[in-house]
């Protein structure tokens, strides 16, 4: 089946379960699709071990047709940021401007080395032979929170404005830090050269601060051509080009996509808007866009679901999925609650702020995604044939499903208490 084939068949399947669940559960979107998708891969596994239908190779090779990692790093994931980056107010991103870029990059930064030292002790506790590297990779590709995913979930909880600008603001902007992390580190474990201080710098500079430059001239450029035209439908053309064109040049001149989309995004979204857009098309931007950010989020969580049909589960697979759980939620909240140590000293916060960024920093496709990049064959357990990659799939997939399906659909009780301690504390300001 091709790849086009494929994906017509996932997307049928997507909005097929968003309807179900629509007229049954009203669930989340993001979580019922996931959650149907696993179930449907549970049945799919359980059919095959009983030798009912041929149906476990047949839909492993399907999903196995389409390159998780280029369907995701190098397809949908700008036109998923670039949605992102409409919504944000940047007079709230302004004000929120030291705790985002702290959490993006202080916070991602701990909880890469607090999984990695953590992940290494246990494992050698249980007698796997997983070296100190490989646990460091695994810590940089899940400690940032996936923008994905938290857009998807968070931010249609209404949660009070600081804590939900913190975390859609961090979530935007660390997967850049977390992707040069990742990359640096991938080039100690694989490279065949050794990295040095100056190399690391010079591609954080090129990576991160290249693609903030090249958004904000993608931006400006965009900006200025729909302001051209009062066609409505020309308007709105426009701004696809930036997800698509902008985003391949940006991998072309090898700056950060993610990052740039975050950044034009945000320019279309708070100036453009507001001033180049015809009255028609302001009131269409966000309604065309919630559409195309559903549309695909749909199919990507699906492929998220129904990816376990490409794993070979062993004893030791079990053992580090259930820990990389409280594992990568105690890394979280401890760098979480470290950056607030120095926040508190300057303003005063939502007493939910720490617990609500800890369990809402939901990790999703991009963390898969790396996990994937990882090449096979170098092997941890030979005799068992159990590889790098894995253990890393595994333990990805196991923090991303919980995320998504636990922490995703618990979190409103947290956000309920939060806003009424907002509440209380203006009550509380307001008396004379």
């Amino acid at each position: 089946m091709s790849f086009y084939y494929t994906l017509c068949i996932l997307s049928a399947m997507a909005m097929l379960i968003a309807f179900i669940n629509s007229k049954i559960s009203k669930l989340q979107t993001t979580i019922a699709i996931t959650a149907g998708a696993m179930m449907l891969s549970l049945l799919i596994l359980i059919a095959g071990q009983f030798d009912w239908f041929q149906l476990t190779s047949v839909a492993a090779s399907t999903v196995a047709t389409i390159n998780f990692e280029d369907f995701l790093l190098k397809g949908i994931l700008g036109f998923l940021l670039f949605a992102g980056g409409l919504g944000i107010k940047l007079p709230n991103l302004k004000e929120q401007k030291w705790e985002i870029t702290t959490l993006a990059l202080a916070s991602t930064l701990i909880s890469t080395v607090t999984v990695g030292a953590l992940l290494y002790g246990f494992c050698q506790i249980v007698g796997v032979p997983f070296d100190f590297i490989y646990c460091l990779l695994f810590g940089a590709l899940i400690s940032p929170t996936d923008p994905i995913a938290v857009l998807a979930i968070v931010k249609k909880l209404d949660a009070p404005q600081r804590i939900s600008t913190q975390i859609e603001g961090e979530s935007l902007f660390n997967d850049g830090f977390g992707l040069v992390l990742f990359v640096t580190l991938y080039t100690i474990a694989f490279g065949t050269e050794a990295p040095t201080v100056g190399s690391v710098t010079l591609l954080f500079l090129h990576e991160a601060l290249g693609g903030i430059a090249y958004g904000f001239v993608l931006g400006l450029l965009f900006h200025y051509l729909i302001s051209a035209t009062d066609d409505h439908s020309m308007e709105l053309l426009f701004t696809i080009g930036i997800p698509t064109a902008g985003y391949v040049f940006a991998d072309i001149i090898g700056v950060s996509g993610p990052l740039a989309m975050v950044v034009s995004g945000i320019m279309i979204g708070n100036w453009t808007r507001f001033v180049g857009f015809s009255k028609e098309s302001e009131e269409h931007l966000d309604h065309f866009w919630e559409l195309v950010d559903e549309f695909l989020n749909g199919v990507l969580f699906l492929l998220i679901g129904m990816s376990m049909l490409l794993f070979q589960f062993h004893q030791e697979d079990w053992i580090l999925m259930v820990f990389s759980i409280p594992l990568v939620l105690f890394a979280r909240f401890f760098s979480v609650s470290s950056a607030y140590i120095g926040f508190k000293k300057f303003r005063t916060y939502n007493p939910y702020s720490v617990k609500i960024l800890t369990w809402g920093g939901l990790r999703g496709g991009l963390a898969i995604a790396m996990a994937l990049s990882i090449p096979s064959g170098i092997w941890v357990i030979e005799e068992k044939l159990i590889d790098v990659k894995e253990i890393m799939m595994v333990m990805t997939y196991s923090v991303v499903v919980f995320s998504i399906l636990i922490q995703g659909s618990t979190i409103v009780p947290l956000i309920e208490k939060a806003k009424k301690a907002e509440r209380d504390l203006v009550d509380v300001d307001c008396e004379p």
